[in-house]
């Protein structure tokens, strides 16, 4: 029965996939999210048979049904990489004692703030900024959730205003030299979402990253001491780390100085 479950949750997550690129592109186009979908490059209206998740991208060969023109690489690797994460979170939440209606919520819950990070991850990685209509609505629900839901609100709220105080003093510190509004924002999410021990994990983990990537890229001569990098998907790849393995890298810090 768990394995039709998996098989149902990783199915969802393709299409979720399928849509949040859908959402990323309407955004970027400032375009609403009524009406059909098109081809971005000829404007035609896709069918049924072009909207399966992965299937149709393999059938056409990666490319428009009417104009022929390539389609991105970014449409079947999202819809695999929220696949993948709606997995994990659902592993996630499998391995608890029992599934009860509260962790039904929670799963939801869950699902939402994976698909919001996505959306961030994405569109910050393509055009270096945090889109507001996205993140605010998340960091609404998160606080209703946390209150009406969680039995650690007070925690969810401290995490949110360390992290996002954080940041906001090396925005101010530096004018905006070394990080940007939409990260001290994106913080504040990050800290409802985690909660104290796992949002400094969190922060750990981006900023590792964000020094490895950033020495790689200078190594490869692609970006240079003064380049602006994105640190969004940092912050959201260490929140991913710190959800699915915040305990793990806790323990090993603490046998590490001990």
């Amino acid at each position: 029965m768990n394995f039709i479950f998996y098989i149902f949750v990783g199915a969802l997550g393709l299409c979720i996939g399928s849509f949040l690129n859908c959402v990323i592109y309407r955004l970027e186009e400032k375009k609403t999210l009524k009406g059909r979908s098109s081809c971005p490059h000829c404007k035609n209206t896709l069918s049924w048979k072009d909207l399966f998740p992965i299937l149709s991208f393999i059938i056409l060969g990666g490319k428009c049904r009417y104009c022929k023109k390539i389609i991105s690489w970014q449409y079947p690797v999202m819809e695999v990489a929220t696949g993948f994460l709606f997995l994990s979170v659902f592993n996630l939440q499998m391995s608890l004692p029992e599934f009860t209606m509260p962790e039904f919520f929670n799963l939801l819950y869950l699902f939402y703030i994976t698909s919001v990070l996505i959306i961030i991850f994405v569109y910050d990685f393509k055009h270096y900024l945090i889109p507001d209509k996205i993140l605010f609505p998340a960091i609404v629900v998160s606080l209703f959730y946390q209150f009406f839901f969680s039995e650690h609100f007070l925690n969810h709220i401290g995490a949110g205003i360390i992290a996002s105080g954080f940041f906001l003093a090396i925005f101010l510190i530096s004018k905006g030299k070394w990080m940007g509004f939409g990260d001290v924002k994106l913080a504040i999410l990050m800290g409802l979402f985690l909660g104290v021990r796992s949002v400094l994990v969190a922060l750990f983990m981006a900023f590792f990253l964000g020094a490895v990537i950033s020495i790689i890229l200078m190594f490869l001569k692609k970006k240079g001491l003064k380049s602006e990098i994105p640190f969004g998907p940092f912050l959201i790849a260490g929140t991913f780390i710190a959800l699915f393995f915040g305990s793990q890298v806790v323990s090993w810090y603490l046998n590490l100085i001990i």
